[in-house]
């Protein structure tokens, strides 16, 4: 397990101040006042469900914020399918609202919490840390270790209103392509088959796929680097 990924994992755990990174948003290094607050946020015990809900509330103006750059905005979401024998899987969708690129497409049987701060240690390790990332509020997503987590590393969650899934209008644009595109198509037989076929379906959204919005070009077109 990367080094990284490891202390995110005993943060989650155990939440002891010499695992916090000494890094800040979008890879800034922190300060010594700084990185002595995240200390002290750090071993804080994590917020109770009323204080949860009070911090939710007073987001609840921003919920709607309107993405400026990369990396200001992620948002992530859910899908579900079967594979063929029935058994029920899950794919966690993350993009980054600026660039409409999806960072990662996780294919698990189950994706709990934990496994969602890891699989966002991953990605902020590689692509930066936002400023905000955008969710519903599935129990994945409002786990209190998991809110404590961000906190920490400084990135405020935006939960949109309960059963209004269009606030969340990124995820839901992405997932209901991926559905007509590429799920409603597949018949997957196991779940290394699915995990292989959703990866290659997301780098050729990533890179080949035109986006009308982007000016006809991919989020991340790919580069052609002639020899010599």
């Amino acid at each position: 397990m990367h080094s990284f990924l490891q202390r995110s994992l005993e943060l989650h755990l155990a939440i002891q101040p010499k695992f916090i990174p000494s890094v800040g948003v979008c890879g800034r290094e922190l300060g010594r006042g700084e990185r002595s607050r995240v200390y002290d946020l750090a071993t804080r015990r994590p917020p109770s469900t009323a204080e949860a809900a009070e911090a939710g509330a007073a987001l609840a103006g921003q919920r709607l914020l309107c993405t400026q750059r990369p990396n200001h905005v992620w948002s992530y979401d859910f899908v579900a399918d079967r594979t063929h024998d029935g058994r029920p899987f899950r794919i966690l969708n993350i993009l980054d609202e600026y660039t409409r690129e999806c960072l990662a497409s996780v294919v698990a049987r189950r994706i709990r919490s934990q496994d969602v701060l890891l699989i966002l240690a991953d990605l902020f390790l590689s692509r930066g840390i936002p400023t905000h990332i955008r969710s519903d509020n599935g129990p994945e997503f409002i786990a209190s270790k998991l809110r404590h987590w961000l906190n920490v590393l400084q990135v405020a969650p935006l939960y949109i209103e309960p059963g209004s899934p269009w606030e969340n209008g990124y995820c839901e644009s992405f997932n209901g392509k991926m559905r007509d595109q590429l799920l409603n198509g597949e018949l997957f037989y196991t779940l290394k088959e699915a995990q292989i076929i959703i990866e290659r379906w997301r780098v050729h959204y990533n890179t080949v796929r035109p986006h009308s919005r982007l000016g006809g070009q991919p989020p991340a077109p790919e580069t052609i680097q002639l020899a010599g």
